[in-house]
């Protein structure tokens, strides 16, 4: 190590290549193993008493003996706000108090919908769970549609109409904006605009479509911070018109991405996630699918990889070029200088499975990408039987970025005197030589519909609270086009509109009722008899049965030429959406701020992401963990230079990044968004361009003085240095299937101090978790948050260490610092057979029950902390504080009325879901019956994409979790303690290609 005071990343790399470095490693410090950063692995709760180090006087002596008072326990149970309670004078039929209905609909996401279930308690919508009826879900959900509900109780969303800041009402913004029509009716509609996200709704786009018939001089401008710029664009380049591609990855053999994040980021990414994990099951056939993922920075797509080809976003177009050429398309232009070795062998798995193949471009890829990925499934046979195809889901496709230059431009040169944007965040999200914000301020009259103000609302002279999915009528295409139905749960809290009202004022018809708008199009679109039942049909199932988009027959794609965008040696900066908060339409999103990102598991920030080589030259390697008041090192900040514009922000080395290539994430530094995601991290659109948006290159890269202290979860819940994660390749697991096993560590069950077997003649629960199929996404993550009523703590009490997950995913490297291998491990509760928190808890607060779960009783718990210290999983929560939200109105109805909400002082953990065992129990025993396999569900393994996680009665041996836990790649984490863990593992097992294993 460096004599000063930052980690010498040489000796990182050298440990890591020689045989003394970790087999599996989480961080740099972990490899480091200095002093400072053990000590902080040793201490069980650190930063438990910084309040110490403060001046002693009496308010200080005072607050400290209040704190320690609590955190032994002795004021768990906290005076609890009063509540009034009012019964029922007339209690409606259709509802039982403890017995939640479900309703299907469908979130909107970027302007695409995927089918839900939403769980209502009396009313109150309370938990989101996938649509197994639904093509885009079958059954799953990701972490933003959990994290939906939370918007909805949202206390920092839009609640009145505002007029020039002033309260104003709906019945003069109708005023307003009926003035506005009938002098934009005298010129046909000029001078009025529309500035929307992207539409998919039939009836929402047929209403502009009507209106824009009406005053044909009106346009209709859409822009998505985040949306498919260049997707659209390489379909006019490949086929002289936009087109939607769908994939089929049951039928694919061997996958090429070109930075695609496809298992996360793309429309139907929950579909594609299920359908590529299915084609790795070696249980049944030992035969797997193999991915060969092309990035710059890891992502989750990157981590499932067979192969990840670690590159400069910008030498993408080079590589698919050479890739096009290998496998006979005629493509000029682009000459990959990268993984030259790899391109031959990619090639001939390519052409060994034409047919079985698919290529995948990235969203932010330029569109000459997207045109030769065209070309190269056209040639290797692939369109038509794994790649599909259609028309555009979105009801008017247009280029976006061209089209809000558009709007500026004609705002600028004095055109438009009305302005009606539906949504969205154009001011903070749009690239910064738009400057839309000074032409908006130039329109006279600037309306903004918006679920919370943001920096739009800012110079807007009119907002308008909108309607949350969840409180309002309309339609939505799914990635497919198939339509589903957006059905309310609840009244408008706050009275709030949608584009359906804004829309029909606009028209001139009133305010009709988006319910009625929506009915009265499908009733035109259903001309027979039978709409009633049609109607009911599509409310039930969450679809409207034949409106997937068939199938097209395109011509021959035209081959494209290199882009203008070619990469060069000049430092490149790479600008993607947020891993957590996508392009910042969650900024303001508790439980997902506080969700790990899964790549580096930073939490409440955005930061520089570059690799370590690359922090090596640039003099910003990472300082040493020494100050246990701030367990993660304080990040060096540098300034990012380009085209005349800065920005700061602090540096995260990322292993398995691309060198001479930072990358930043949009979302952050936001200056009105709510009091949860204000004022975190840094803006990167002040540096973005419209003529690169997605990568530059030139950017300058200087050192500066500062430091940001990052909320890092990796170091927590630490398992130290054991073996947690088992992996082998495919032909290693031919030749040993038990490897997994390590059979000389495992202690004989008989060899234990307990008295003997305990027979479990009812139920006996257990949890199976397969690492072949976990690919990261954190969505279990955020579904047991809103299961279980888990509480936010902040980035100041997550830096602590004091994040309070039941469940977390760990992330692991393998291999080298610069290039690793990227693994996930989910990490609940084991639920141990011979458990050792429970022999230390002084007041039984956790015990075992008779069906083998390991329970906390909240009302024992004093607080003693013995039961996390005996833990050798780490997966123990304790309450420092009063995290949980008693004050604020709106969230009461947030919360699940079948767990209990905790107050401080307590110990929490993952139950196994107690509360759905227990419902299904109670259910099957009125049945007079036992509980049916697959009908307990946890939340996490509800939501799972992949459905990675299994659930059920271990004594049944016909259940799936029995039959998962006799497969040769079951194990237990850390089964060398013998502490039995009902939750054990199922081995990753990998599938190289043996040319390229061999080069």
């Amino acid at each position: 190590m460096s004599r000063n005071n930052s980690l010498d990343l040489d000796a990182l790399r050298a440990r890591l290549e020689s045989s003394h470095g970790p087999k599996y490693w989480r961080s740099l410090e972990e490899v480091a193993e200095t002093a400072e950063f053990q000590t902080f692995l040793d201490d069980e709760f650190p930063n438990r008493t910084p309040d110490w180090n403060e001046p002693l006087n009496r308010r200080n002596v005072l607050r400290v003996m209040g704190a320690s008072l609590a955190l032994a326990g002795l004021t768990a149970c906290t005076k609890q706000p009063a509540e009034l309670i009012v019964p029922y004078v007339r209690q409606p039929e259709d509802i039982v108090p403890g017995n939640p209905l479900f309703y299907a609909t469908a979130i909107p996401h970027y302007g695409v919908g995927t089918g839900v279930l939403v769980e209502s308690h009396m009313g109150r919508p309370t938990k989101i769970e996938g649509n197994p009826d639904h093509p885009a879900s079958l059954g799953a959900c990701d972490m933003f549609g959990q994290a939906s509900v939370l918007a909805l109780y949202d206390p920092d969303r839009a609640q009145v109409v505002t007029h020039n800041g002033d309260i104003g009402t709906w019945g003069s913004f109708v005023a307003a904006l009926t003035a506005a029509r009938e002098v934009a009716g005298l010129k046909k509609g000029d001078g009025l605009r529309i500035l929307s996200e992207t539409i998919t709704s039939p009836t929402l786009g047929d209403q502009i479509k009507k209106f824009l018939g009406d005053f044909p001089s009106a346009k209709w401008h859409q822009y998505d911070a985040a949306g498919r710029h260049n997707v659209y664009a390489g379909g006019m380049q490949a086929f002289a018109q936009p087109v939607n591609t769908i994939y089929n990855f049951a039928a694919a053999d061997v996958i090429l991405s070109l930075d695609s994040d496809f298992l996360l980021n793309l429309p139907g990414s929950l579909r594609y996630a299920r359908e590529f994990i299915r084609k790795r099951d070696v249980a049944g056939n030992n035969t797997m699918n193999r991915l060969y993922v092309a990035e710059c920075a890891p992502s989750i797509t990157g981590g499932m990889a067979d192969h990840r080809l670690r590159m400069r976003a910008g030498e993408v177009e080079a590589f698919a070029f050479a890739i096009a050429r290998a496998v006979g398309v005629g493509a000029s232009g682009g000459s990959s200088g990268v993984h030259g070795n790899a391109i031959a062998a990619i090639a001939k798995d390519l052409q060994d499975h034409k047919g079985s193949s698919i290529v995948i471009t990235g969203d932010f890829q330029p569109p000459s990408v997207h045109a030769l990925a065209h070309a190269i499934n056209q040639a290797l046979g692939n369109v038509g039987k794994t790649v599909l195809y259609t028309d555009p889901i979105a009801v008017t496709p247009v280029d976006q970025m061209q089209s809000l230059r558009d709007l500026t431009n004609d705002i600028n040169s004095g055109n438009v005197e009305t302005l009606l944007i539906l949504g969205g965040n154009p001011v903070y999200g749009a690239p910064a030589d738009v400057n839309f914000s000074a032409a908006l301020d130039k329109v006279r009259l600037r309306a903004h519909l918006t679920l919370a103000e943001n920096e739009t609302s800012a110079h807007c002279t009119w907002v308008v609270p909108e309607a949350h999915y969840l409180e309002s009528w309309s339609d939505i295409r799914a990635y497919d086009g198939t339509v589903s139905i957006v059905q309310p749960l609840i009244a408008p809290l706050y009275g709030a509109k949608s584009a359906h009202n804004v829309l029909s004022v606009l028209a001139g018809q009133g305010d009709h009722e988006p319910h009625d708008q929506v009915r009265e199009y499908w009733q035109s679109q259903h001309k027979e008899a039978d709409f009633e039942v049609f109607w009911q049909t599509a409310l039930h199932n969450g679809s409207i049965p034949d409106t997937a988009l068939p199938p097209k027959k395109l011509p021959a794609p035209t081959t494209p030429v290199a882009s203008t965008q070619t990469a060069n040696s000049a430092m490149e900066v790479v600008f993607r959406p947020d891993p957590t908060i996508g392009d910042g339409t969650w900024s303001n999103n508790g439980w997902l701020q506080e969700t790990p990102k899964p790549q580096n598991k930073m939490t409440w920030d955005n930061a520089v992401w570059m690799s370590p080589a690359t922090a090596q030259r640039l003099g910003v390697s990472p300082a040493k963990m020494d100050d246990l008041q701030s367990p993660r090192y304080n990040a060096p900040v540098v300034e990012l230079q380009i085209d005349g514009r800065s920005v700061r922000g602090p540096v995260c080395i990322v292993p398995g990044h691309a060198d001479n290539s930072v990358t930043v994430h949009l979302g952050y530094g936001r200056t009105r968004t709510g009091h949860v995601g204000e004022n975190l991290g840094f803006n990167a659109n002040s540096i973005r361009t419209t003529s690169h948006p997605w990568q530059a290159y030139g950017v300058a890269i200087a050192k500066t003085s500062e430091t940001r202290q990052f909320a890092i979860t990796q170091h927590t819940q630490t398992m130290e240095e054991r073996d947690p994660f088992r992996v082998a390749s495919l032909a290693e697991y031919q030749k040993d299937p038990k490897f997994a096993q390590i059979a000389e560590k495992v202690i004989p069950p008989e060899l234990s101090l307990f008295p003997g077997e305990f027979a479990y003649n009812g139920y006996k629960w257990g949890m199976a978790i397969d690492l072949n199929s976990c690919i990261g996404c954190h969505a279990c993550v955020v579904a047991c948050q809103a299961e279980n009523n888990i509480a936010v703590v902040g980035k100041e009490e997550t830096a602590k260490g004091r994040h309070m997950n039941w469940l977390r995913v760990d992330r692991y490297y393998s291999g080298k610092l610069d290039d690793p291998e990227l693994y996930f491990q989910p990490v609940p509760c084991m639920h141990c057979e011979n458990a050792p928190c429970e022999l230390v808890c002084p007041v039984a607060a956790t015990v075992h029950s008779t069906e083998g779960l390991n329970q906390m009783v909240y009302n024992r718990c004093v607080g003693t902390r013995y039961c996390s210290n005996n833990c050798p999983y780490k997966v123990r929560r304790f309450n420092f504080f009063l995290y949980s939200d008693w004050y604020t109105k709106s969230l009461a109805g947030l919360r699940n009325p079948d767990v209990t909400v905790r107050s401080r002082g307590v110990m929490e953990k993952c139950t196994y879901c107690v509360q759905r065992i227990s419902a299904k129990k109670i259910e099957s025993e009125r049945e007079d019956r036992k509980v049916k396999d697959g009908e307990i569900v946890p939340a996490c393994a509800q939501t799972c994409p992949t459905q990675a996680i299994t659930f059920g009665d271990l004594n049944d041996r016909d259940s799936r979790v029995s039959k998962l836990k006799t497969q040769p790649r079951n194990y237990g984490l850390l089964e060398e303690l013998n502490t039995r863990p009902r939750t054990t593992y199922l081995s990753r097992v990998r599938n190289p290609n043996p040319d390229l294993e061999r080069t």
